[in-house]
């Protein structure tokens, strides 16, 4: 019976810490590799399914969705979903060896097996994630049918200068105005996300084996994107003021430092205007470029708005991230780098050479999107609704908060981080909780160095407020047995 079938295979996967649709994702798709399932068979219904084998409906149909959208199942209006004819079983000629990485270099290994972000799919909770559900889909697409009817050759080629000089010139608008940097529109450069920017900062600003400051605990993505250019990574840790160097740290002279001075990530830690200075000093002492991520400045909530580091800069050391995915919608993949005037020409040329960047028509949606005062309209409506679901979610965990729990990072962007007591098994209850159907990130699951920070970084950005009311009180009773048990 395939319900015995795929609760057999979820077993197995159960004590992986993975969370109920991905344990259903994993069995389903086992069991079509493994021939277990035969091309063509029809699956029972998403209702059949969810009684028979006692999950929720939202777990079955993510998981099926899933499937559905690798190919490895078919969706037929009125017909049912049924096993795709293409799928064939994997036929091993010697037992698979785990974890032998064979053929991939060092790099290779430490990129794919390190801070990965597999179980970042998007549920309650999840963090990093934006709704994009209230994204006005029939005017960004009348904007950008209109571009394509008008659009010349020239705008289907590859883009030499930066990009779409009107975009670029709506940045530079923006961030004067928004965020105080001083910016002209040579300075700019669109990428296709913050990842890129990253990318091209270390490849163009260091060498193989140079080393870069990380906070501590990191971002994983530029965890990633400095171990894939052989960069070394030297821990720096975070308090509640930011990152955090020390003389120990300066024995290890960074050719490039970055940091999420605005809302750190993932503590989100402000970093306070003398520490921003002392970095600024300690850039210019070791003669290290910046890297300044404003991942989700656009959303705060609490206090007056906070200047970037770069709008403190007077050595033109700072380098600036940041992007349209958390406003808009991720799937856009448009972000931008602010360079020193220095280094313009030849970030321009190598982010030609290296990217062979293009999208031309869709930069000139979205500069229209900017110009026409859409953009800001998107950015307020989703501020009003981010402060609700923070709220709500603030109001669900009020009962755990105490002598031994505590939230930094809640005034601005769309996570906040739950601070928990050092003899917390964090990636233990992350997993508890990911079996009760949330999904949450341990905080030291983010760690280089660091053994003291335990926690859970929680995203509201994705949950309605429907989720988080009902979620809320689930997520806060499993944190009050965790530390009622220690």
């Amino acid at each position: 019976m395939l319900s015995e079938l795929i609760l057999s295979e979820m077993h197995q996967l159960a004590d992986k810490g993975m969370p109920l649709h991905r344990q259903l994702y994993e069995a389903m798709r086992r069991a079509i590799l493994e021939g277990k399932l035969h091309a063509g068979d029809k699956l029972p219904s998403s209702r059949e399914l969810t009684q028979d084998l006692d999950l929720s409906r939202n777990t079955v149909v993510a998981a099926v969705n899933q499937l559905v959208t690798e190919g490895y199942l078919v969706s037929r209006v009125g017909s049912g979903t049924y096993v795709n004819d293409q799928t064939r079983p994997i036929t091993r000629l010697r037992p698979a060896r785990a974890h032998t990485h064979t053929g991939l270099s060092n790099r290779g290994v430490a990129v794919s097996t390190q801070f990965t972000s597999a179980q970042l799919e998007v549920q309650p909770f999840t963090p990093g994630v934006a709704d994009f559900s209230a994204f006005p889909v029939s005017l960004w697409q009348r904007l950008q049918n209109k571009h394509w009817r008008m659009t010349y050759p020239d705008m289907l080629d590859y883009s030499y200068g930066g990009g779409h000089t009107p975009l670029r010139r709506a940045v530079a608008d923006y961030l004067r105005v928004s965020r105080s940097v001083p910016v002209e529109v040579e300075q700019v450069i669109i990428t296709n996300g913050t990842q890129q920017s990253l990318d091209l900062c270390a490849h163009m600003l260091a060498d193989y084996g140079d080393t870069v400051w990380m906070e501590d605990p990191a971002y994983w993505g530029a965890v990633k994107a400095f171990t894939a250019a052989g960069l070394k990574l030297h821990a720096v840790a975070v308090d509640p003021q930011g990152m955090a160097p020390s003389a120990v740290d300066e024995k290890h002279p960074p050719r490039l430092i970055y940091t999420t001075p605005s809302h750190q990530y993932p503590t989100g830690a402000v970093m306070s205007l003398a520490r921003r200075q002392q970095l600024l000093a300690l850039g210019q002492q070791h003669n290290a470029w910046i890297l300044e991520d404003d991942y989700d400045s656009e959303f705060r909530f609490s206090g007056p708005p906070l200047s970037s580091l770069a709008g403190l800069d007077t050595d033109s050391r700072v380098l600036y991230l940041g992007s349209f995915s958390k406003v808009l919608y991720p799937g856009l993949k448009l972000g931008y780098l602010v360079v020193p005037k220095s280094l313009a020409a030849a970030f321009k040329q190598a982010h030609y050479d290296l990217n062979r960047p293009g999208q031309l028509p869709l930069q000139a949606a979205l500069a229209e999107f900017i110009e026409l005062g859409h953009f800001a309209a998107a950015l307020r409506k989703a501020r009003q609704s981010y402060a609700q679901r923070r709220k709500c979610l603030l109001d669900a965990l009020q009962p755990v908060l105490g002598d031994r729990a505590s939230i930094s990072g809640a005034e601005q962007g769309l996570h906040l981080c739950l601070q928990l007591p050092t003899e917390v098994d964090d990636e233990a209850l992350a997993r508890r909780i990911g079996q009760a159907g949330m999904v949450v990130r341990p905080l030291s699951a983010y760690c280089l160095q660091r053994q003291d920070a335990k926690g859970l970084v929680i995203g509201y950005g994705y949950a309605t407020l429907g989720d988080i009311a009902h979620w809320g009180p689930v997520l806060a009773r499993l944190v009050s047995n965790a530390i009622e048990g220690l």
